[in-house]
């Protein structure tokens, strides 16, 4: 995406409108935060509650990020077509609506099509949110608002599984949807009444055929992975997975005739974007699998209760935190391509050590070391990763580097929920309790670290060139900032 038209004024953060900005972005970007790790910590309930097996779980996330990693690109679009801040508002105001519903849902069926609602919203409020403070911040601003943006959404990615957990086990696991819903309607209110408009660039055309196409087939393909014993066995998988596979192929096709793609596949005739985005596909995949498993292995197989499953994260948001600005640094220095190996790497290292879990082990001996290798591996690499995804195009081209780039991590995070449990074997289970879900989400951990040595090989031989980003503590793993200041939520 562009950077469109901006105010004739930039703004200066020490002002009343500068503070509004950054207090929207923060709130808005925070519902998308809590959303993501209050689900997470309340899965385990809603599958008793809802008699789910794995496959229930596995829509309930990916009824979300479907349409997230599939829209996201077309959210960018519209908003440097209509206005940045106009869109962001539409999605604040779903985003909330959506989650009201997810808590009303009155089973299963309702609560799927609501967690797409969520998704399809949510592709509309992340890319524009913090790309506002990217247009409307003076220059000599924009990093210290991103600096703000990154300190007050660490605190709540940090509180977000604590205030999880405490809600579903004092509350229901519906109140975790409905906490999101105060914070996005703020943001809502505070961008619309507050903050000034953008000007839209009215410019080009949206290609909405490439986001039907790439929408129907990621669900075809999805549903083929998750779903496929309920389609009828294997005709039922193959009908699925191979419509999906067609579309997708009709996809490609469009986007290289488009006038103005969602997808820009010229980008990927560089060596070193392919070679960014394929680790990222690997170690988000990895990240999305483990987000998934592990916490349905602490609270089902280990015992651990909502707040203490939410507690017991908290190592890897705080070494994100610490570690992040450091890591920003260090790539500053010596270049994208050793951070990035290495905090793979470690990463791998840490998942490897987490699979060796089995149900009695103790929190500081048996978890503690694996989630703190893991946590600074990902700590190392996410600032890294964002400097080679830019370093590997034209500066006119960074916006839309950055957007795919983001595009990729989500859709890493659908097809790791997705494939790794099946690979695992734990594929199509009803009942996950005790030693047979830890041995699963062992297995899926293992292969977990084998994705993320992968991605350290493919960032080793792949990454050559690099970019500046700021350098500020990254809320959460899915965050990386780019040199213009700008943080993609990934």
């Amino acid at each position: 995406m562009g950077r469109g038209h901006v105010t004739a004024t930039p703004m200066r953060l020490k002002s009343g409108a500068g503070r509004w900005a950054v207090a929207a972005t923060v709130l808005g970007s925070g519902a998308v935060f809590l959303e993501s790790t209050v689900m997470t910590v309340a899965l385990p309930a809603i599958g008793r509650d809802l008699d789910l097996g794995l496959a229930g779980l596995q829509w309930l996330l990916n009824a979300y990020l479907l349409p997230l990693s599939a829209l996201i690109l077309l959210g960018g679009s519209l908003g440097d077509r209509y206005g940045r801040r106009r869109v962001f508002v539409v999605g604040l105001i779903g985003f909330a609506t959506a989650s009201a519903l997810c808590m009303v849902a009155p089973g299963f069926p309702t609560l799927v099509a609501c967690r797409l609602f969520q998704g399809m919203f949510g592709a509309l409020l992340v890319p524009n949110s913090l790309a506002m403070l990217d247009t409307l911040f003076a220059e000599k601003d924009r990093g210290a608002a991103i600096g703000q943006w990154a300190a007050w959404s660490g605190v709540s990615t940090a509180v977000g599984p604590l205030a999880g957990g405490w809600l579903v086990d004092a509350r229901s696991w519906r109140w975790v949807f409905a906490c999101v819903v105060p914070f996005a309607l703020a943001a809502a209110w505070i961008a619309a009444r507050r903050m000034p408009a953008d000007e839209p660039s009215g410019a080009g055309t949206v290609d909405y055929a490439g986001a039907v196409l790439v929408t129907l087939g990621l669900a075809g393909v999805t549903a083929a992975l998750v779903a496929g014993p309920s389609l009828g066995g294997v005709p039922g998988e193959a009908a699925a997975g191979g419509g999906g596979v067609v579309l997708l192929a009709g996809f490609i096709l469009v986007e290289r005739r488009a006038r103005d793609p969602l997808l820009p596949l010229e980008l990927f005739r560089s060596r070193q974007f392919t070679g960014t985005n394929l680790v990222t596909l690997l170690v988000y995949a990895a990240l999305g699998g483990f987000f998934f498993l592990f916490v349905l292995m602490l609270q089902d197989a280990l015992g651990y209760s909502a707040l203490a499953s939410g507690a017991a994260l908290l190592p890897l948001n705080l070494l994100m935190l610490l570690v992040s600005p450091r890591a920003g640094r260090w790539s500053a220095r010596v270049g994208a391509r050793l951070p990035m190996t290495v905090g793979a790497a470690v990463a791998a290292s840490g998942l490897l050590l987490l699979s060796g879990v089995r149900p009695g082990a103790t929190y500081l001996t048996g978890l503690v070391p694996g989630l703190a290798l893991f946590g600074v591996g990902l700590a190392t690499l996410v600032a890294p990763l964002t400097a080679a995804v830019l370093g590997a195009v034209p500066d006119e081209r960074m916006g839309v580097a950055s957007a795919v780039n983001n595009a990729t991590a989500r859709l890493a995070g659908l097809l790791g929920t997705a494939v790794l449990p099946l690979a695992a074997g734990l594929g199509g289970s009803r009942e996950l309790r005790g030693a047979m879900l830890a041995d699963g989400a062992s297995a899926a951990l293992r292969i977990s670290a084998g994705l993320c040595l992968a991605g350290a090989a493919v960032a080793f031989f792949t990454v050559r060139a690099s970019a500046s980003v700021v350098a500020v503590a990254h809320p959460s793993s899915t965050l990386g900032c780019s040199q213009r200041g700008r943080c993609s939520a990934a």
